[in-house]
């Protein structure tokens, strides 16, 4: 369950069914109906209760939820359906935070001022764009722990694809990748990265959905064979000596054959996957693939690969500014398709 879940307390499970898809948006939801215990709310930052307070076994529920939140803040919003006053001085005995009118006010908006209550000091799009890195990095981090067995759930995968996109529509890639670069699990923070960039450049690009969601797909996994390289490798403070660099390069082989097994893996990322580190001119790994040899889909992730490795901190080098990260894409004529990287350039810079 996520760390922060807000309980919609409702009485009727389909009319809560909008309400539960605006909160989930921002943060857990668990439902409840008016014969809940509030025996759990260790991770609950806050209640919107759709009940009608006119009921007897309503009123218990929340006077059962105001025993247990004695000793701790916890906003409650009502949503009246009526608006006497009777109901509005039962809901202030109650301990209701604020009012509002179920009829009147869009979910959207009934979440919104919730967690105004919650933390003031955060606007709506910053919680949104927190909730949704907690649910990408969580699965990230799902999918590489089942990967170091060997094996590998592409559904694990597809549940990080929403919220990444939501991520960045609502928030922008500034902000998400101000997030992302502050992890501090090296694989993670790196793959994050360039799906992150390799879904702002299909937007921009104008690509299909389909096409958005197989290349964010391969940005995701392309790194998956690094669940298999020794850690003293993948984590070591410094630059890598030559057979410690022997040994990092075999993670795109590895992740190939991490996703054959796997079955039912489109080819598209199959190939993503194994030669995102090979070069036009035949100089990459780990099949010196050259040229035509090489698809559409692995030169554009190689592009935001290589950017992504360019302006990430690593224990060694600072980051590398957008201007000199761009600079060295620019330069490496020959190895990258140059119409890409300047495409690539123009959806960064924009």
């Amino acid at each position: 369950m996520p760390s922060s879940t807000v309980v919609v307390l409702t009485d009727n499970i389909d009319r809560g069914h909008d309400l539960c898809e605006a909160v989930r948006m921002m943060a857990g939801c668990r439902v409840a109906d008016v014969e809940e215990q509030w025996l759990n709310l260790e991770p609950v930052v806050g209640v919107i209760a759709d009940v009608a307070l006119e009921r007897p076994n309503s009123r218990r529920c929340l006077q059962r939820l105001t025993v247990r939140c004695r000793d701790r803040r916890m906003p409650l919003i009502y949503l009246t359906r009526t608006g006497t006053d009777a109901v509005l001085r039962e809901a202030g005995n109650l301990g209701i935070t604020a009012c509002f009118s179920a009829l009147a006010m869009e979910p959207r908006t009934v979440v919104a001022a919730l967690f105004r209550l919650i933390a003031p000091a955060k606007t709506t799009t910053d919680l949104l764009v927190e909730h949704n890195f907690e649910l990408v990095g969580s699965t990230f981090s799902e999918m590489f722990d089942t990967a170091r067995s060997g094996s590998l759930d592409m559904e694990t995968v597809n549940e990080a694809i929403g919220p990444l996109l939501v991520a960045i529509r609502e928030g922008g890639l500034d902000r998400w990748i101000t997030l992302i670069q502050a992890h501090d699990d090296t694989t993670l923070r790196h793959c994050l990265l360039v799906a992150s960039y390799v879904a702002h450049f299909a937007i921009y690009l104008g690509l299909p959905s389909s096409e958005r969601t197989t290349l964010i797909r391969a940005g995701l996994v392309h790194d998956v064979g690094k669940a298999l390289i020794p850690l003293s490798v993948l984590n070591k403070p410094g630059k890598l000596d030559s057979s410690e660099m022997a040994t990092m390069r075999t993670h795109a082989a590895l992740g190939y054959e991490i996703l054959a097994a796997a079955g039912s893996v489109d080819p598209i990322i199959l190939a993503a996957t194994r030669h995102h580190h090979e070069m036009l001119d035949g100089s990459g790994y780990p099949d010196g693939l050259q040229g035509g040899q090489i698809g559409d889909t692995v030169r554009l992730l190689t592009i935001c690969d290589i950017y992504a490795a360019l302006t990430e901190r690593r224990p060694y080098r600072p980051p590398m500014s957008q201007t000199e990260a761009l600079q060295i894409l620019r330069g490496m004529t020959g190895k990258l398709e140059p119409a890409l990287v300047e495409a690539f350039a123009a959806s960064i810079e924009g």
